[in-house]
């Protein structure tokens, strides 16, 4: 990592990273998948790479509030069939990121967030949306879990954008707003927290990227404040709108950057 360009941010760049780190906050509790505007900020600001070492411990931040507010509406069943994918797909990320230049990771992602946008949209023209989570005891819910849990694993790991991807894959499944936001909460809390060794090892986080993160994470709360406000106040349509605009959008930035 860049250490040294982390002590050498203007006032105005970090103005731009604080407000991204809000926009972290609101993401958690209201609009899964607006935190790619936050990680396009993050890689304007500061190196690609070390980016995602320094945003790692925000959205770590952002988690544990989004734990605290819809801890009661997660489905478990749902992450338990996720989580062995996803931890392939952070494996393989992690090998991705060791051969990869900054220009193959963000055409790679951004051209997996449109497909995964479209596939939903389509999806969801398709059929009305359920009550209740599409079963993952089937075996077509078995294989949608585990072909989006190895992408979600993937490109959390290589730019922190495994948001989106989980966000197209709970709604094509059916999760109402509630249960959304609980599921994706205990997700991405836990594999953030289990993407912190790898990180580690490959040196995109020190202790200086987390002086740079314990002054930022303080304007993650009022973020997540202001989410759980909106997020009585945006009606089921429109939310799935908002989560798939900010997921075409933040693929759109990465692949045109």
């Amino acid at each position: 990592m860049n250490t040294m360009t982390l002590w050498h941010i203007t006032g105005w760049e970090f103005a731009a990273l604080a407000f991204a780190a809000l926009l972290v906050g609101f993401s958690k509790t209201a609009v899964s998948g607006a935190n790619t505007v936050s990680l396009a900020i993050f890689a304007a600001v500061l190196p690609a790479r070390a980016s995602t070492g320094v945003l790692l411990p925000v959205l770590i931040a952002g988690d544990l509030l989004a734990v605290a507010t819809y801890r009661r509406h997660a489905h478990w069943p749902t992450l338990w069939r996720l989580f062995p994918a996803v931890a392939a797909g952070v494996v393989v990320g992690t090998v991705f990121l060791v051969w990869a230049d900054d220009a193959i990771v963000r055409t790679s992602i951004g051209a997996i967030l449109l497909l995964m946008a479209a596939v939903t949209v389509w999806r969801r023209r398709a059929a009305d949306t359920e009550e209740e989570p599409e079963s993952v005891t089937t075996r077509p819910g078995r294989l949608k879990a585990r072909s989006y849990g190895v992408l979600g694993g993937f490109t959390t790991m290589v730019a922190n954008a495994g948001g989106p991807v989980m966000s197209m894959y709970l709604l094509s499944a059916g999760f109402r707003k509630l249960g959304f936001l609980g599921t994706s909460a205990f997700f991405f809390l836990i594999v953030n927290v289990s993407k912190l060794p790898f990180s580690a090892g490959l040196g995109l986080i020190d202790g200086r990227s987390l002086l740079l993160d314990l002054a930022l994470v303080v304007f993650v709360v009022p973020g997540a404040l202001i989410g759980k406000w909106a997020v009585d106040r945006i009606n089921q349509r429109l939310f799935e709108r908002l989560v798939i605009a900010a997921t075409v959008v933040g693929g759109l930035q990465l692949l045109l950057r």
